[in-house]
């Protein structure tokens, strides 16, 4: 029982990253109807932005903490929000009357040009994260260890998504997303800014990746500019397997996401980790495409 404990706690907390991630991919797919496989590159330069920042903000506050952990997370939430602005003023607007095929290959470029300049700006070798928390242990038993980090990775991210959701359900900008992401045209001339509310989408999910980010170099602190790759990877599977374009969905698929993945580490193989992932998104394809919480719909020709 203490093992089976010890990775429940380990899934929740990577599966809760994941789903931050996923946020992101679902929201962007929501509103514009492409993937967005630069979002996982984001999720790098969160993890960047935190890196260089965080030596100047922790002496600020006397050492590691609960505030500089925050203001660290906020700053770099806020460094992304801009980045993903400016990826799509850049790279996505100037294409979206044009063939979704051609949105999906700038897409890819953009998280090719994100990954290698990051390799020539902040260099290919692995950098050790700052320790934005004191680390201990809630509970240290034989065989369950449960420390601070993961418990402020499972709860934060919990705090963020019910934000995420006060914003979308209850705020007139989230009303205005929705509607955009029913009918592009029809929310155009009900006097709704298509332009403000598609940058809005993305500050939204950049923020989130950012949020992640800082999260995950908590728990995992060796960051590299290509770490992006498969976290993103894995938090789109998230996203396919709750139901693209679905928030609840992307949350509950980041969570089984984790979930899954942290179990056939611990009781089957570690060699399986990744590849369990990938078999998942085989699987959902071929027999439920509209994810686990998503709905069918009719594609006219």
């Amino acid at each position: 029982m203490s093992e089976f404990l010890q990775q429940l706690i380990n899934g929740l907390s990577l599966g809760s990253i994941y789903a931050l991630i996923a946020l992101g991919y679902t929201m962007i797919y929501g509103v514009l109807r492409f993937i967005n496989f630069a979002h996982g590159d984001v999720f790098m330069l969160g993890a960047f932005a935190g890196f260089y920042m965080a030596p100047h903000i922790i002496p600020f506050f006397g050492g590691a903490g609960i505030l500089p952990a925050l203001t660290v997370m906020l700053l770099t939430m806020v460094i992304c929000a801009i980045i993903g602005v400016i990826i799509e003023k850049l790279a996505y607007r100037p294409l979206r009357s044009r063939p979704k095929l051609t949105v999906l290959i700038t897409a890819i470029g953009m998280s090719l040009f994100l990954e290698f300049g990051g390799q020539l700006v902040f260099g290919p070798d692995p950098k050790l994260y700052p320790a934005l928390l004191p680390s201990a242990n809630i509970v240290n038993a034989k065989d369950l260890v449960i420390g601070t980090n993961s418990v402020v990775v499972i709860l934060t991210a919990l705090v963020l998504m019910l934000i995420l959701r006060l914003i979308v359900f209850k705020t007139r900008l989230g009303t205005a997303m929705r509607a955009v992401s029913y009918d592009h045209r029809a929310a155009s001339l009900m006097g709704i800014n298509i332009d403000t509310i598609i940058s809005f989408t993305f500050i939204i999910g950049s923020g989130l990746a950012a949020a992640a980010a800082t999260l995950y170099a908590t728990v995992y602190p060796s960051i590299n500019p290509l770490m992006g790759i498969m976290p993103g990877l894995k938090a789109f599977i998230a996203a396919v397997l709750g139901g693209i374009g679905n928030l609840y969905g992307a949350a509950v698929g980041g969570v089984l996401i984790g979930l899954i993945e942290t179990f056939v580490t611990g009781y089957v193989s570690p060699i399986l980790r990744d590849a369990i992932a990938f078999g998942i998104l085989i699987l959902i394809l071929l027999f439920k495409p509209s994810g686990l919480l998503g709905k069918f719909e009719a594609e006219k020709v």
